[in-house]
């Protein structure tokens, strides 16, 4: 026989069962409250029935004897009565599930809903060294093994707890101690090797999930970049890459569901070894005259309503077992600490005049490799400020500092006078618009997409944002307008499509401050410049950061600041900084030969 694991594990316990439980009494809650004690009321009233079925039979048997046919009519009334014991038990069974469903969806509802909430809650850098096929994998398992969990625990577990106190009274009662003692010892031995097995297939199981997870993951991850495998002719290296993981489960599940033999055989020989010789016990009794015939039906009958329930023990704490760790991956990414967290007591931002300045601000993703170093600038209220460099230089950082997607490790940034560590990431994040590089649309409607921009607008605003985003001649072009779909990503859409589409929604944000991030550097040259025109005429009458690539996008600006290796190295109008004859000029100069290059 293989090993058998630690019985400790999972080393958390119940920890996460006792996470949940509170979601199944909820606070001011009544209603939900009520609904669970009826459930535990039928849970007592369908195991009275239960109980009571085997004594109506042992009745029925008892006047079948002979020299009682006179009194055939109790017999058949107590036959009725057995058959409606048994019915009894499955109606107060079902409306005990019909009633109890309400409160176990709802638990489920609101837990799930507290994980996604969390996610969203949780830093960029969790999500950027977190695959999204296995965090959503963890979340599936672990609120699909709530509801189950739930209905073995309350409604196979507790009663078969309270039918084996019932049938051990009844057996000291009418046979003695010896056929109590043999029960207990059967049920001891059933469920010491339940829990040995299944200890020992949890690793398996663990070992199951885990190559599970990394094959769905591995899947999402490769059809998400369907366009890179299609330029690298790779589609056979996927093919081969995912059939290896998907063979590893193979494996595990084949192990897996060979332990599941051994459990099955090795719990039927123990119940069965008890049921003969406790029928043995009865017929000799009967055959000495201390029984009764009945008497051997009401132990056959009372032990097969125990093993019932036993029979899927094996299932039940597996079950169980799973879901406990299914539960504990999932509570572990509700413990995940967000990294940016709002300040107690912190206000809300009050935007009045826009002014924006970054104060010797330094950054590093980790303390080894520092991004930015000292960086100061401040943008007028309405103003225009360009940051070039070479790639790595920091640029697209400063977004993401400006976001709070990350806190600076040193200096302050700040909106009018207001450091933006001190208030509220919702009031920030509501004041600044954005058109990144790469635009990521939902897969749903154009007007969807646009409509994103802010909560509750109307199809009237819509339209009036795509038209200012000089898009919206190309939705109505389309048959299904506003409502066509743009695909996995907004893959259906042109690149210049897309970007209209992300100027369309920060328009229809209306933010007080505007950040470019490289928004038409993906961009052909007569595209960029249809849609610089666009984005010139948004960034109109705000505080913007156009962070930039091609130089001949910024010519325009107030000013330009030229970022290298973190630091600010030169900064001045256009023209200051053709004459400083530096970093810029020779940026400057470089692009002029390739664009003279790609027209000739």
């Amino acid at each position: 026989m293989p090993p058998i694991a630690d019985s400790t594990l999972p080393a958390t316990g119940f920890a996460p069962l006792r996470r949940f439980l509170p979601y199944l009494w909820p606070e001011g809650d009544s209603a939900l409250r009520t609904r669970v004690v009826f459930a535990l009321l039928l849970v007592l009233v369908a195991k009275g029935a239960t109980l009571l079925m085997p004594f109506a039979y042992k009745a029925a048997i008892d006047r079948m004897t002979p020299g009682l046919e006179p009194a055939v009519a109790l017999a058949v009334a107590l036959v009725v009565a057995y058959a409606a014991a048994r019915f009894g038990g499955v109606l107060f069974d079902n409306l005990r599930n019909a009633i109890f469903e309400r409160v176990g969806q709802d638990a489920t509802r609101r837990l799930s809903a507290n994980v996604f909430e969390h996610l969203h809650g949780l830093s960029l850098r969790f999500h950027l060294e977190r695959r999204t096929g296995a965090v959503t994998k963890v979340v599936e398992r672990g609120t699909k093994s709530i509801d189950v969990m739930l209905y073995f625990l309350l409604f196979n577990i507790a009663p078969t707890v309270i039918e084996l106190v019932a049938v051990t009274a009844i057996f000291q009662v009418k046979f003695g101690f010896g056929l109590v003692a043999a029960t207990l010892a059967m049920v001891i031995a059933y469920i010491w090797f339940t829990r040995a097995i299944t200890d020992w297939r949890a690793k398996l199981r663990e070992q199951m999930n885990d190559l599970d997870t990394g094959a769905v993951s591995r899947a999402v991850d490769s059809l998400l970049n369907y366009e890179t495998v299609k330029y690298f002719n790779a589609e056979a290296r996927e093919a081969e890459r995912y059939g290896r993981a998907v063979q590893a489960y193979a494996n595990a599940a084949v192990k897996n569901e060979s332990s599941l033999a051994i459990l099955n055989v090795g719990q039927s020989l123990i119940t069965n070894l008890m049921m003969a010789g406790a029928m043995a016990y009865t017929v000799w009794g009967w055959s000495t005259g201390r029984f009764t015939t009945g008497d051997v039906v009401l132990v056959n009958t009372l032990l097969a309503q125990l093993f019932r329930p036993l029979d899927l023990l094996g299932m039940v704490y597996r079950t169980v077992r799973q879901g406990l760790i299914d539960m504990d991956a999932m509570f572990a990414l509700v413990d995940t600490a967000a990294e940016v967290t709002d300040a107690p007591g912190a206000p809300a931002l009050a935007v009045g005049e826009g002014r924006l300045t970054f104060d010797d601000v330094s950054f590093a993703y980790d303390a080894e490799r520092p991004i930015l170093k000292g960086v100061s600038f401040e943008i007028a209220p309405g103003g225009t400020l360009a940051v070039v460099g070479p790639s790595g230089a920091g640029k697209s950082t400063l977004a993401r500092l400006l976001f709070r997607f990350y806190d600076v490790t040193g200096g302050r940034i700040l909106i009018d006078g207001q450091d933006i560590a001190k208030v509220t990431q919702t009031s920030l994040r509501g004041a600044i618009g954005i058109v990144p590089q790469d635009t990521v649309l939902f897969n749903d409607t154009i007007g969807y997409n646009i409509g994103y921009g802010r909560e509750g607008s109307g199809q009237a605003e819509i339209e009036a944002a795509a038209r200012g985003a000089s898009i919206a001649g190309f939705i109505e072009s389309l048959p299904d307008g506003y409502q066509a779909r743009v695909g996995e990503r907004g893959l259906k859409l042109s690149g210049g499509e897309k970007q209209r589409v992300a100027i369309a929604r920060t328009l229809l944000k209306n933010p007080p401050i505007l950040i470019l991030d490289e928004a038409t550097s993906a961009l052909d040259s007569r595209t960029e410049a249809e849609i610089q025109g666009t984005l010139n005429a948004v960034a109109a009458r705000r505080t913007t950061i156009v962070i930039a690539h091609r130089l001949s996008t910024v010519v325009d600006a107030d000013e330009i600041v030229v970022l290298e290796a973190g630091r600010v190295v030169e900064r001045g109008t256009h023209r200051a900084l053709l004459r400083k004859q530096g970093l810029y000029a020779e940026m400057w100069t470089r692009q002029a030969s390739e664009r003279e290059m790609e027209e000739a």
